[in-house]
């Protein structure tokens, strides 16, 4: 099982990837679901790994670990969306699935990219919803 702090997503490239080494000038990464490994250059590339993402709200900010465990848990009484559903689609199940937050800072292409980060993970079993710290 995969941690998501083992996991990142690339700036220009689609999918998610997990770092398997590093040099001065960039990173190795290996593509999730082609098990490929390339040279990504910091230079043309920005790296976010999952585990510090967060989705705003109101208040705070909640860690997108907690936001992919909420769309889990209730993806038997609200089926996920389809990705590409409109963007007032996309908003009224993230209203659902984190009714706090903040439509001013989170957009519905973020929306789109957690969706479809949990569809990924979750249809290769990548997806360990266990606590990061066990």
């Amino acid at each position: 099982m995969t941690k998501l702090k083992e996991l990142m997503s690339v700036s220009g490239l689609p999918g998610l990837y997990r770092m398997v080494g590093n040099r001065q000038n960039g990173l190795i990464a290996e593509d999730l679901d082609t098990g490929k490994r390339k040279f990504l250059p910091v230079r043309k590339h920005q790296f976010s790994p999952l585990e510090t993402i967060a989705v705003f709200t109101h208040m705070d900010s909640i860690p997108l670990m907690d936001v992919l465990r909420r769309i889990d848990e209730k993806s038997t009484e609200i089926p996920p969306i389809n990705p590409n559903s409109s963007d007032e689609e996309l908003r009224a199940y993230f209203l659902q699935i984190i009714p706090d937050h903040d439509d001013s800072r989170v957009f519905p292409r973020d929306i789109k990219k957690i969706i479809k980060w949990h569809s990924f993970l979750s249809e290769r079993n990548l997806l360990d919803l266990s606590d990061e710290e066990e």
